[in-house]
């Protein structure tokens, strides 16, 4: 499929690793990049955004086919399982501004979508504690530099993707397996069943 025809959809929950590894393997899909959003061009490297002073968050820019793939599927995977949403400037050890939970939307219709989305998981109490998902326009994205790009897949053994990325690979098959596609980093399924 070609670029044009796809989606933008873009989303920080912690690492983007872990977030990437979470969205690669998902039918629909065109092609997922990690990335910085929320700063400017000139501080859009890993060295910066480790700072936590950039004003960036780690993201993902995901290109999905909506023929096949709906924008509120995206969030409801991000929600139940690429991060948890309720932990301000954070995700498990990982700490700073560079790790809050955002969604960094391209148009009215996907604030729209993602308002409703997060009513709903509030309505329910989904979480335990409130939601802290940011929701804020996408104004620009800055592709992470080319070692962390598909990260997980081609790093399977590392132990921070054996203990954080992988574990939402095998959430994400058990809570969406009608999406999850094959595995992508490495691992085997067996182990840990």
């Amino acid at each position: 499929m070609k670029d044009q025809e796809c989606a933008t959809a873009v989303l920080a929950g912690g690492c983007f690793w872990c977030v990437e590894a979470v969205y690669r393997p998902l039918a629909g899909v065109c092609a997922v990049e990690s990335g910085y959003t929320g700063g400017s061009a000139d501080t859009a490297h890993y060295r910066a955004v480790c700072s936590g002073t950039t004003g960036h968050a780690e993201a993902v820019r995901i290109l999905y086919d909506p023929q096949r793939l709906r924008y509120e599927t995206l969030l409801d995977v991000f929600f139940t399982v690429a991060h948890d949403p309720t932990q301000k400037d954070r995700q498990g050890n990982d700490r700073g501004r560079q790790y809050r939970s955002a969604i960094f939307y391209t148009d009215e219709t996907q604030k729209t979508i993602a308002a409703q989305v997060i009513a709903r998981l509030t309505d329910a109490r989904a979480f335990p504690a409130p939601i802290v998902t940011e929701l804020v326009p996408l104004t620009a994205f800055y592709a992470a530099e080319p070692y962390h790009q598909d990260y997980a897949a081609r790093n399977p053994d590392q132990p921070y993707i054996t203990h954080i990325a992988q574990p939402k690979i095998f959430k994400l098959r058990e809570k969406f397996p009608q999406l999850a596609g094959a595995p992508t980093t490495g691992e085997d399924p067996e182990r840990h069943a």
